[in-house]
């Protein structure tokens, strides 16, 4: 018996053992498929959250109007304002869509780019699409201290046609108080309406006052509040922006005479001084009509745009009743204003949600104009060229949606360019 009981103990645990085994086995393979399902789990959530996405740009895809939107730079994943978005998703009108651990915050939060970004382009292209219209108004003050003048992109002429008047120095300031509207339609055509209100002091010194070289006189000219040449403008937005090519806008502005123009203004000697003659008065306009055809390419390189453009302003011949700065004198005849070509470049970018700054050059080169009194040809204007460069400071501030200041520092870098410029502007888009 005790062997039978021996032998039965000896089957028991042999039979035992390999369940034992087997079910050691069976354990590690469960562990090893419980991390597999949640690795795929995890790998399933971000899918899932990729898919909301797709979707989500579908809808606004399939929202948006046939037209193509204006390019608008977006912002990069590694600025603050998408701090804690996994990525960044443009959509067709800029838009920035996040995803991440918290999807449905970020994608209410990055909605939109910064407010500063969206400027960039409105201040780079002078194109807007935001809106239907907006209304900027703007102040520029210059400063010259110099002998040829260059006034809002047109020559002031105090030195051109007002004859030798034989000044050793001028200083002039210069103030505009301008209006500019902008309405934009169908994403692609934008006209504008520019009016211009300028107020100029000038000062004119001269040495040999009393017979001595070392005595100066001086002689101060101003001119209230005067309206300047009224401009409008169509700009047309041929080309959008692709991995390899740049927005491009073509643009076409004409140029009305309204201001004061400088032709006929007589010239006055000093009483305290014979050998300074200064003009009565000064102008507030060139006197002649002006066509300006104009390209400008924008291109994102985010979180900067690069820009660029080229124009050539061709200025009409005008007949005036009288051009002969000599007092008591009156002399019929034509102008012909030199042709101005103007070319600039520079880059943009954003400093925050709510600034932004660039830095560009720019050259204004006008050709030399000629005159043609009554019954005599044509005579070449000595000296009536000209070379402006600037180097231009800019920055946007985005007050709100809807309200923006760009504040603008021009130094010149030529003669024929003031010493500086600066101008403030505010745009509001409706």
């Amino acid at each position: 018996m005790y062997r039978s009981f021996s032998f039965r103990a000896v089957v028991c645990l042999s039979a035992l053992l390999p369940a034992t085994f087997t079910q050691a086995a069976t354990d590690t393979d469960v562990e090893t498929l419980k991390q597999e399902l949640l690795e795929l789990k995890q790998r399933y959530d971000v899918q899932q959250k990729a898919l909301m996405v797709l979707e989500q740009r579908v809808r606004q895809v399939e929202d948006q109007p046939a037209t193509p939107q204006p390019k608008r730079l977006v912002r990069s994943p590694a600025t603050p304002a998408n701090k804690g978005s996994g990525v960044a998703v443009a959509s067709s009108d800029g838009r920035t869509t996040g995803t991440g651990s918290s999807y449905g915050q970020s994608l209410k939060d990055d909605s939109q780019p910064a407010q500063s970004v969206s400027n960039l382009y409105d201040e780079a292209s002078g194109f807007f699409g935001g809106g239907k219209f907006s209304l900027e108004t703007g102040i520029t003050y210059a400063h010259y201290d110099t002998n040829q003048l260059i006034l809002n992109g047109f020559l002031a002429l105090d030195s051109i046609f007002l004859g030798n008047i034989g000044i050793d120095k001028i200083k002039a300031d210069n103030w505009t108080l301008d209006l500019t509207g902008r309405y934009n339609f169908d994403q692609r055509w934008q006209v504008d309406l520019n009016v211009p209100v300028i107020y100029r002091e000038t000062t004119y010194s001269s040495a040999g006052a009393g017979n001595s070289t070392s005595q100066i006189s001086e002689v101060s000219e101003k001119r209230d509040p005067t309206l300047g040449d009224i401009n409008a403008g169509i700009a047309y937005k041929f080309l959008d922006e692709t991995a390899d090519t740049p927005d491009a806008i073509f643009t076409l502005r004409l140029k009305a005479p309204t201001g004061k123009e400088p032709y006929g203004i007589k010239l006055h000697t000093s009483s305290q001084n014979d050998s300074l003659s200064t003009p009565e008065s000064l102008p507030t306009g060139n006197g002649v009509w002006s066509l300006t055809p104009g390209l400008s390419l924008i291109k994102t390189i985010d979180p900067a745009v690069l820009f660029g453009s080229i124009a050539y302003t061709y200025n009409m011949e005008e007949s005036f009743g009288d051009i002969s700065p000599t007092q008591d004198t009156k002399v019929p005849g034509k102008v012909k204003l030199g042709d101005t070509f103007q070319i600039g470049a520079g880059i943009a970018f954003a400093l925050n949600e709510k600034m932004s700054m660039s830095f560009s050059v720019s050259d204004l080169i006008a050709m030399k104009s000629k005159i043609k009194q009554q019954g005599q040809g044509w005579e070449t204007v000595s000296n009536s060229d000209a070379n402006a460069g600037y180097f231009n400071i800019g920055m946007t501030m985005a007050v709100s949606d809807k309200l923006t200041i760009v504040p603008n520092l021009s130094i010149g870098l030529t003669n024929d360019a003031p010493d500086f410029t600066f101008s403030l502007k505010f745009p509001y888009y409706f």
